[in-house]
């Protein structure tokens, strides 16, 4: 008979939480570790501050039947849940354990999870998940399918209230993606993430495509093909580590602002390599990001989709110590135009800052929207135009920097004063127009060229004439288009105080359920 005394209690107490945290099968754990992945709570330690996580029902068992599940109950139902904090801030989080049910969810599996995210919005806290399951526990039917639409429910109950984070570090199929694609952003390692709808047997037997698990839904794919996941690492306590560092740079909700710091890189530092990153000539290639090292607080920004839509660059950085947005057409990349892929992935980049108070800061330097068949047919009309409701939409202080070029409806777009920018300002090299000179003055005097007796000297005289009637730098400054012709060098500086003027601005949408942007 067992010992009913208080102390017999408490060590029976312990036997039960040891057996919680140590996993049924200690043969689990080291089958873990032989394809390289962490368990569950080591992933945990890795994330949270040492020693600070607090867990949400470690005891929890189902109570399901059939198919054998009677006889294996073990504690936790395969799911690991609590908070803790990540650099001294409130964090919650739910972690897969692969080691029980191959972390596949059933109902009380479900009703943890459901039950921690209710507790990060009453809180107003981050939650992350580390996602490493095998999607559904088929055994309990459609119990477990109903689990997801209650995660469902809440990732989108929590859109735009608290930031979500999703690491993928194992396998995620069928409707258990659909989760991580709600979420602010999606963190991938190579070789161990993967995401699909229909896994390789299906769409070989269906298609006919013979494609491994990682071809169809890998980390790679899914940062530079799909655009499904925003960062990509190698390993697993590389990513853990950048997800604390983006956890750093938001706010805990959308009511407050991101954390601020005391910058050791002087708000009025000059940048002179300014002067020569950017080419003067409209067409010479030139990497943005080497701007954006100049200008943000010691060359640090953490950059979103680095490798999917390329040609624009969406990155969160500090300036004076304060978190911004930064969002810079990429001429290294198709010229910097704008397509289907940089309009969309601006777009979201654009909507989650608005969501959570943080200034955009936008480099300008764009040739226009990319022309093309495939391009009008995939709809770049109605999928441009989500960039351009995302700025109109957004409250939150918006600077824009021409640095060279500005053409047609991609300059409006990319925040211009018309549009809502607080504060336009231009480089002395800007090129604001309708069009480059060349083909404007194609067009304009197109008769008059063709008539004239040399042709090619009069187009050349009338490309001249043109730049230098509406396209030279003070053109849009003129007529209060841009607030000011700048200085490059100076350009961390006037941005650093222009953030500081615009700390308290306070700007209301109209009285709305919500908009319908573009689809």
């Amino acid at each position: 008979m067992g010992d009913n005394s208080t102390t017999g209690r408490v060590e029976e107490l312990d036997r039960i939480r040891e057996l919680a945290r140590r996993g049924p099968d200690p043969k689990a754990t080291e089958r873990q570790h032989a394809k390289g992945k962490l368990t569950a709570r080591e992933r945990v330690g890795l994330l949270l501050d040492k020693d600070s996580f607090t867990e949400v029902e470690p005891l929890r068992r189902h109570r399901a039947s059939g198919f054998g599940l009677e006889a294996r109950r073990p504690y936790t139902d395969g799911v690991v849940t609590g908070w803790g904090t990540v650099e001294g801030r409130t964090v919650f989080v739910y972690a897969h354990d692969f080691r029980i049910f191959g972390g596949a969810l059933g109902e009380a599996h479900a009703q943890k999870i459901h039950k921690l995210m209710d507790m990060a919005l009453a809180a107003g806290a981050p939650i992350v998940s580390l996602n490493d399951g095998a999607g559904a526990r088929i055994q309990e039917g459609v119990s477990a399918l109903a689990g997801y639409g209650g995660i469902f429910r809440r990732n989108t109950r929590a859109s735009g209230v608290i930031p979500q984070i999703s690491v993928m570090l194992g396998p995620c199929a069928g409707g258990a993606a659909y989760s991580p694609a709600l979420t602010d952003f999606v963190f991938a390692v190579r070789d161990i993430s993967q995401m699909f709808i229909t896994g390789p047997d299906v769409v070989q037997a269906v298609t006919g495509e013979d494609v491994t698990q990682n071809e169809l839904g890998g980390a790679d794919v899914h940062g530079g093909v799909s655009g499904v996941a925003h960062f990509v690492y190698d390993d697993e306590e590389t990513c853990l580590a950048e997800v604390r560092y983006l956890l750093s740079l938001l706010p805990s909700n959308n009511r407050e602002l991101p954390p601020a710091t005391h910058s050791a890189d002087h708000a009025d530092r000059p940048g002179d390599a300014l002067l020569d990153l950017v080419p003067e000539g409209g067409n010479r290639s030139y990497d943005i990001r080497s701007v954006i090292e100049e200008i943000v607080d010691d060359g640090e920004y953490m950059e979103v989709h680095a490798s999917w839509a390329t040609n624009i660059v969406c990155a969160l950085a500090r300036l004076d110590g304060h978190v911004v947005g930064v969002v810079a057409n990429q001429p290294a990349s198709m010229a910097g135009v704008l397509d289907i892929r940089a309009s969309e992935k601006g777009a979201r980049f654009v909507q989650f800052c608005d969501s959570f108070n943080i200034p955009l800061v936008t480099l300008v330097d764009v040739p226009g929207f990319l022309p093309g068949v495939e391009q009008e047919h995939e709809g770049i009309i109605r999928r441009g135009a989500k960039l351009l409701y995302a700025y109109c939409n957004a409250t939150v202080p918006r600077i824009s920097v021409v640095l060279r070029k500005a053409y047609g409806g991609a300059y409006i777009v990319m925040d211009s004063r018309s549009i809502g920018a607080d504060i336009a300002l231009a480089w002395p090299t800007n090129e604001i127009a309708v069009m480059g000179a060349e083909g404007a003055a194609n067009v304009v005097f197109r008769r008059e060229i063709a008539e004239a007796d040399d042709p090619e000297s009069t187009r050349r005289r009338k490309i001249e004439e043109y730049r230098n009637e509406l396209v030279h730098p003070y053109y849009a400054a003129e007529r209060g288009l841009v607030d000011d012709v700048i200085d490059p060098r100076e350009t961390r500086s006037v941005l650093c105080r222009a953030i500081a003027m615009l700390a308290g601005k306070d700007a209301d949408l109209p009285r709305r359920k919500h908009g319908n942007p573009p689809q």
